[in-house]
């Protein structure tokens, strides 16, 4: 049986959903970004209790198709940018429709009515977030992140991330590295 669940965007969120799972008698033999797959029956009182426990936890048990929908392409894209060694060598509405067994129109257009976003937005937000990531961590430079977010150039990285961010890459690492400096007295 599969359980969908929102806002599970992380591998600490995997460990978190695996122990409550666990805590209740379930053997989950899949876990993944929004959705678990047990083995076992899940009855209306066991779901209701999953809920409860997964609330407390900041996570929500997601029952309609159109949330479970919108979760999935969601799940699919941050694994895909910030999970992956390497960005998919298909265009990513094709990765995603094929991912996801869809066709996607249909997806792009079921996660712009709910989102109020296009899910090439939601995919630059993500890529922007993780080109700030590597930029903290300092260990790749900008035409190393460039390619490894399947950037067509620097100049195009630099673009998005100024218009995403309101700075320039270059400003954000500095900023960054002043503020870590600051921090430590």
């Amino acid at each position: 049986m599969k359980l969908f669940i929102k806002y599970m965007v992380s591998l600490r969120c995997k460990m978190v959903v695996r122990e409550e799972l666990a805590n209740l008698g379930l053997r989950p033999y899949k876990v993944d970004l929004g959705v678990v797959e047990v083995k076992d029956h899940v009855s209306d009182e066991l779901r209701e209790k999953i809920r409860v426990n997964l609330s407390k936890c900041g996570l929500e048990l997601l029952e309609d198709r159109t949330s479970i929908l919108i979760e999935q392409i969601k799940g699919v894209v941050i694994e895909m940018i910030h999970y992956s060694d390497e960005a998919p060598k298909v265009n990513y509405s094709d990765y995603i429709s094929k991912k996801l067994n869809y066709d996607y129109t249909y997806l792009s257009n079921v996660f712009s009515k709910v989102k109020g976003i296009t899910i090439q937005q939601f995919i630059i937000m993500n890529k922007i977030e993780r080109v700030k990531e590597l930029l903290m961590y300092d260990e790749m430079n900008l035409t190393e992140i460039s390619y490894k977010l399947n950037y067509s150039s620097v100049a195009h990285l630099s673009n998005q991330f100024k218009k995403i961010t309101g700075l320039s890459p270059s400003f954000f690492k500095q900023t960054r590295h002043e503020r870590s400096s600051l921090e430590t007295f």
